[in-house]
């Protein structure tokens, strides 16, 4: 795989790749993990918002979004991380993690970063320095835990 990272602001998102992310984020959100839900939350064109993706041979493979600490109480917060079927167990989910803390750091040093992740995935969030925060939550059906990396 030859990744390419892009990560765009709301006004710089092109309008194939908002659409390739809101596809992705159905195909796996929506449709394979059965959550009907409101993906499009207003959040996405909002303030700061970044949207790291992951383009392989065009097909976008990889996808997360950091909101602005501005709009967050003060936390970055990473949202709709999503690896493509195609492309699971390869290693990108911690590429993509790895790329994401990056930003956060260029963009919002020195800032708390909070995630709601699938309670399953707490040791994949801990290899980045997550610590999970609180008790397990039902969100859409699924159990999720708050987690936090300072």
């Amino acid at each position: 795989m030859a990744i390419e990272w892009i990560c765009s602001l709301p006004g710089e998102l092109h309008l194939e790749h908002l659409y390739e992310v809101l596809r992705l984020r159905s195909e796996v959100f929506v449709v394979e993990q059965q959550c009907v839900y409101q993906d499009v939350d207003g959040q996405d064109l909002h303030g700061e918002t970044r949207h790291l993706m992951a383009w392989d041979d065009g097909r976008l493979v990889a996808y997360l979004r950091l909101l602005d600490p501005a709009t967050q109480n003060g936390d970055v917060v990473i949202g709709r991380v999503v690896i493509a079927p195609a492309a699971r167990g390869t290693g990108l989910g911690h590429e993509l993690m790895a790329q994401a803390l990056e930003h956060c750091a260029r963009h919002w040093p020195d800032t708390p970063i909070y995630l709601s992740a699938q309670a399953h995935l707490q040791g994949y969030y801990g290899r980045s320095g997550f610590v999970a925060q609180g008790e397990e939550y039902l969100e859409d059906g699924i159990p999720h835990i708050g987690m936090r990396r300072a």
